[in-house]
């Protein structure tokens, strides 16, 4: 009797293998065979799922983005406390960074793959910002897209560029809270939300 096949959990490993290696070696330098091995899966089962390498990495992305988007819902209200958290999710998790700077780097400022999607996705998060701002939460100084992607930015860079991290700020568990403070400072006043001097 053979084995009973589990397509969902196929899937997953091809996922979880697709994740590393995009991660590591961006669209162009992934190898669907190292991700077929690593999923101990069939090379023509992958493109039978999705098509392309291309296709793959973009549904490995969104799947990536939206287990964010659960796990750290955005919360316009509480900047200092989204900020903390985003920044602990890409610190456990820098191989969703990675994959957004790939696909920086492959697709430039042209048209992404499901662009529509991202865009409604990122429209509801602006969405909160706006709502925010509106009720007079935080600063509305900033449009709240231009506020979101500051925000994005100011969480992610120290897992995009670890490298100039430690040259710049250091590397011991003070220096990191420093930093942590100091992006916390710069959210609040991005945001407004900053105590006025005493």
């Amino acid at each position: 009797m053979g084995a009973v096949r589990d397509p969902e959990a196929t899937k997953a490993r091809i996922f979880a293998a697709a994740t590393a290696e995009f991660a590591a070696y961006g669209i162009a330098g992934a190898r669907i065979d190292r991700i077929a091995r690593e999923a101990r899966a069939n090379k023509q089962l992958i493109y039978a799922y999705y098509g392309n390498k291309a296709e793959l990495f973009s549904q490995v992305l969104e799947k990536r983005l939206m287990e964010l988007a659960v796990a750290i819902p955005v919360d316009a209200e509480d900047p200092d406390g989204w900020i903390d958290r985003l920044m602990d999710y890409h610190a456990a998790h820098p191989e969703l960074v990675r994959l957004v700077f790939w696909e920086g780097l492959e697709y430039g400022t042209g048209g992404i793959p499901h662009e529509e999607e991202r865009r409604r996705h990122y429209a509801r998060k602006a969405a909160a910002f706006e709502e925010a701002q509106a009720k007079g939460v935080i600063s509305a100084g900033i449009p709240a897209p231009d506020l979101l992607f500051l925000l994005i930015a100011l969480a992610s860079w120290s897992t995009v560029q670890p490298q100039m991290r430690r040259v710049l700020v250091g590397e011991t568990d003070d220096d990191m809270a420093r930093l942590r403070q100091s992006v916390r400072t710069a959210a609040r006043r991005l945001t407004g939300t900053d105590a006025p001097a005493a």
